[in-house]
């Protein structure tokens, strides 16, 4: 049984969502493992006349969080993806109204948990850089990735690989509120209309001849 346009729509929101969640979580543990575990960040640099260093940084849950969560959305949006073309090949393939409601609850978790995340990168890459301006050596941060760094050395591209992880997250955010705008719109089409009875209805005379009994045919 094919399943509903406005589904099939939302499994293709849900594959992009997957591959924006895996590259906020790839970026971040790659970032994260050039600076030898530490956070960037949030954190501060200092200049010793040849090259900077990451004197303090954010805890490394800071990143894990954000890996994590990008990490752990990406999973469950691939999970559903399998679920849902194995299902479309069945004839029984049809998401109950309870399903609904979960999957909107859920997106809004994940709506707030991406949103989290991509503040933490936006404002934390924009602390870190301007730790690294302040001593007026670059004149941008983009360029601080050609200066050397103690560890690991020349070629550390935190920025691009930072920058990219921010991208990606407000983009899986926006992804996340489109998923949910077509889900509250498959939860308003598929809600039964109530209509309250009128006197004229035939199930109107149906309920009040059982409660009051029929009333006699007059001639």
């Amino acid at each position: 049984m094919a399943l509903p346009w406005l589904h099939r729509s939302e499994l293709v929101l849900l594959a992009a969502a997957f591959f924006a969640g895996a590259v906020v979580a790839a970026a971040v543990f790659r970032t994260q493992g050039s600076f030898n575990g530490q956070c960037p960040v949030y954190g501060t640099t200092l200049w010793n006349g040849s090259a900077l260093s990451l004197a303090s940084s954010s805890a490394p849950s800071l990143c894990y969080f954000v890996a994590g969560v990008s990490g752990l959305l990406a999973l469950y949006c691939l999970l559903l993806l399998l679920y849902w073309t194995y299902s479309s090949c069945l004839e029984d393939s049809h998401r109950s109204p309870l399903g609904l409601r979960i999957s909107v609850g859920l997106s809004a978790v994940a709506i707030f948990l991406v949103l989290v995340a991509s503040c933490i990168l936006r404002f934390g890459t924009k602390s870190l850089c301007a730790s690294i301006m302040r001593f007026k050596i670059v004149n941008c941060c983009s360029d601080a990735q050609k200066l050397p760094w103690l560890p690991p050395g020349p070629g550390l591209h935190f920025y691009s690989t930072l920058y990219n992880a921010e991208a990606s997250s407000w983009v899986s955010l926006v992804l996340w509120c489109l998923l949910m705008a077509l889900q509250l719109l498959q939860w308003k089409w598929e809600a039964p209309s109530y209509r309250p009875l009128e006197r004229g209805d035939p199930e109107w005379s149906s309920e009040t001849d059982a409660l009051f009994g029929a009333r006699p045919s007059r001639p």
